[in-house]
């Protein structure tokens, strides 16, 4: 679970740490809020409408249901995580970039990575993506009860208002976040939500009653530095 930037070209590799790999794009970052996405015939998704520059010859084309067809246009009306994705193709440079927010790059492998849809910015297009469960902490955020799931082998890149924060979580050491700072997660996580006071209500500034999201297990925490305003309280 290693956030740098790394290549996989040429046939299948294998790193110590980042496992087992086919020939993927390579992800790289110029600056914090800029992503270089070098290809060779490959394909990334990307948020529509966040490429700022390419070269060489490249192919762009909407994708339905968040890259997930059909069906995954139908699961997101129901469910209301929305995310308009676009797959970008060819043989070049393309950069990436939305709102000037910060990106962080996540590896995968063959884990998944749950993130908002508003912080997703681009990912290799042979991760799979689809919507997960969230309950409270969704309703919490005014994301409504589900989140964007990534997964497979690669990488992806995530955005946050702010530099994220990446915080492990392990046994000995659970972790609780703010739901307004939350940006994703990943590893063998457990979840569970506690209401009442909140960081910022300490200080005089919160209102109304709201939630907290606890972490157990495995894995690692993004958190972002500007917190989001959310239906239970400004947390």
């Amino acid at each position: 679970m290693d956030s740098g930037s790394f290549s996989t070209r040429g046939p299948c590799s294998v790193h110590p740490w980042r496992g087992y790999f086919h020939h993927v794009a390579m992800f790289r970052l110029q600056g914090s809020k800029v992503l270089a996405v070098d290809m060779t015939q490959d394909a990334v998704k990307a948020k529509n409408g966040s490429m700022v520059a390419y070269d060489g010859e490249m192919a762009f084309k909407k994708l339905s249901g968040g890259g997930e067809g059909i069906r995954g246009m139908v699961t997101r009306r129901i469910t209301g995580e929305q995310m308009t994705v676009m797959e970008v193709r060819g043989q070049g440079t393309c950069w990436f970039a939305d709102r000037a927010s910060e990106i962080t790059l996540v590896g995968l492998q063959g884990d998944k990575l749950y993130v908002e849809s508003s912080n997703f910015l681009a990912a290799d297009a042979g991760l799979r993506t689809g919507t997960s469960f969230t309950g409270t902490r969704g309703a919490s955020q005014g994301n409504g009860l589900f989140t964007t799931t990534i997964e497979g082998h690669g990488q992806a890149a995530i955005m946050s208002d702010g530099p994220a924060v990446v915080l492990r979580v392990s046994a000995q050491y659970p972790l609780t976040v703010d739901p307004g700072a939350y940006v994703a997660h990943q590893g063998n996580l457990r979840q569970s939500f506690q209401s009442g006071v909140t960081f910022r209500t300490l200080f005089g500034e919160g209102g109304g009653e709201a939630f907290q999201i606890r972490f157990e297990g495995d894995g690692l925490v993004y958190v972002q530095p500007s917190e989001r305003n959310t239906i239970a309280g400004d947390v």
